[in-house]
């Protein structure tokens, strides 16, 4: 895990340098290092790599053999030096998506030949920690399929992935063979954990090493482990992120519900083939990680699925939280959400009402509709004609007459509502991340009744002086209509007629499109519970 870490770091720092000046940084962070010069030209050697640069390996007992054959890793010559080319084509590997895998290629082709002989393979294998604690046996079956009976054959870089792979599963089965020691197909709760801890270390979260001994055995209350739950454990752990595919697509992405042992079966069916004894290790696991309800949370499966760096960098923004669980949230997290919610919906309701508002114009001049010079003739025939008469008199910013007053009023009016309407929501949420279809529609129509009176307070007045604006470009004679002499002429009172009933017609409007909204996000998200841009304009549409 060091060493990925700190190769990582390497990857990081290159993959910036090439960018600048072609690897000018690069250039020079490789100079730094490099301890060695011949004919002009710089070059490590595995020590300057390893132990100046990764600052691995620098304790006084390190032993100087291993530091010669991971610094191999960068020397394709084999000559024992690593030049700038070298480097350079080494940070160029680590950009692959199978970093990993051509990285352990290069460090057990020692003769750089392109191939992996059976001796190559046994020779670094020997050099682990893991092969002094539990050894592995070279003169088995898995050694013969993979290299020939004669232990001549060489593997290609593409076959040697999937030894590499299948050498950490045949490598923990012949452990469980060596401590079944009564070779009844049972080991201890100790030696399950022992061999856990040293064959399968790169499973295991730091919420699931200190409840090994505990979780040995499931639930049956003794301390021996079988074959088949030792095998299941192992393919549990290494199938977590399909088991976090098969909950996002049971809860269509709701992070705070809870499943049950029979919904995750059931669940797992329709996806996979996942065995009803990898689904009860899961469930007695996920127990000792919190309070035994006999459910299963997303941050269960999170907290027992294996370390991968890239984890947290591909969830989306929006699902990367300050605290795991809401009762976790102090005063001034809450404060921060509101104001990031408020945020938001200032900025949706902003964008939403400039996009629209030509059409409102148009709606709002139809609806004022007057007769012509002509007895029976109307000023439009429909909105179409409406359109190109505003256009043709008043310009293309004609459309938009009346804008700012309204874009003053409804990034308040949309940012309370989305505000208060998440903030009843979470109230209403259970601990479980379930919300009845009553809870929402009270959530929605709280929306307006809480937020009623910031409505009345400044979007009505708002909206009537938009609504002069809008039909000012109609009036050709006459001084002309602003704002500030709407406002005049109608006084405070004028400017709240109509309230009642626009009161009355956003409450039952909020109860319905919140959740409406809320349901159909739901059901056009993908299998991981994500919703595309268009998912969500289509969920809009239909609120």
């Amino acid at each position: 895990m060091q060493t990925d870490l700190a190769l990582q770091n390497h990857k990081n720092l290159s993959h910036s340098s090439v960018s600048r000046a072609n690897g000018d940084r690069l250039r020079d962070v490789f100079n730094k290092y490099a301890s060695v010069e011949r004919n002009g030209d710089q070059f490590m050697t595995p020590e300057d790599f390893l132990q100046s640069y990764l600052g691995l390996y620098n304790e006084e007992n390190a032993n100087p053999k291993t530091v010669k054959m991971l610094g191999s890793i960068l020397d394709t010559s084999k000559d024992g030096l690593i030049s700038f080319m070298e480097f350079q084509a080494f940070e160029a590997v680590l950009c692959q998506p199978d970093a990993i895998y051509r990285t352990a290629f290069q460090l057990f082709d020692t003769n750089g030949s392109g191939s992996i002989t059976h001796d190559e393979f046994e020779e670094i294998i020997k050099q682990t920690t893991l092969q002094q604690k539990i050894p592995f046996n070279f003169k088995s079956d898995f050694m013969g399929l993979h290299f020939g009976g004669d232990r001549k054959r060489t593997v290609t870089y593409s076959e040697f992935s999937q030894v590499l792979h299948d050498f950490h599963e045949e490598h923990a089965v012949q452990a469980f063979k060596i401590y079944d020691k009564t070779k009844k197909g049972v080991i201890s709760a100790m030696d399950f954990s022992y061999i856990m801890l040293n064959c399968k270390i790169h499973l295991l979260s730091e919420y699931v090493k200190p409840n090994l001994v505990a979780v040995a055995g499931g639930g049956t209350g003794g301390h021996l482990v079988t074959f088949p739950y030792f095998m299941a454990f192992n393919s549990l752990l290494n199938n977590m992120e399909l088991v976090k595919r098969i909950y996002l697509s049971f809860t269509k992405g709701n992070l705070q519900l809870e499943m049950t042992k029979e919904e995750f079966l059931y669940a797992a069916q329709q996806m996979s083939q996942m065995t009803p004894l990898e689904i009860e290790i899961l469930f007695h696991l996920a127990g000792f990680l919190h309070q035994r309800t006999g459910r299963v949370s997303y941050i269960d499966l999170e907290r027992i699925a294996p370390y991968r760096p890239t984890r947290y960098l591909s969830k989306p923004i929006a699902e990367v939280k300050a605290v795991e669980s809401p009762a976790d949230r102090g005063f001034g997290t809450q404060i921060l959400e509101s104001l990031y919610r408020f945020t938001l919906g200032s900025i949706a309701g902003a964008a939403g009402a400039t996009v629209v508002y030509p059409i409102d114009l148009v709606k709002t001049r139809m609806q004022n509709q007057r007769a012509g010079s002509y007895v029976g003739e109307l000023m439009y025939k429909n909105s179409i004609d409406c359109a190109k008469k505003v256009i043709r008199h008043e310009g293309v910013f004609g459309l938009y007459r009346g804008l700012l007053p309204q874009l003053v009023g409804v990034c308040p009016e949309k940012a309370i509502k989305l505000t208060m309407n998440d903030f009843v929501r979470d109230k209403l949420t259970t601990e479980k991340g379930e919300i009845t279809r009553t809870s929402e529609l009270i959530a929605g129509g709280c929306v307006s009744s809480h937020a009623g009176a910031s409505q009345v307070m400044f979007t009505n007045p708002l909206e009537i002086v938009k609504i002069r604006l809008q039909v000012a470009g109609e009036i050709t004679s006459g001084p002309k209509i602003s704002a500030l002499g709407v406002i005049r002429e109608l006084g405070i009172r004028g400017l709240y007629k109509g309230s009642k009933a626009c009161f009355l017609r956003d409450i039952p409007f909020s109860a319905i499109y919140f959740p409406v909204y809320a349901h159909m996000k739901l059901n056009f998200a993908d299998v991981n519970g994500h919703n595309s841009a268009p998912s969500l304009l289509i969920s809009a549409m239909i609120a």
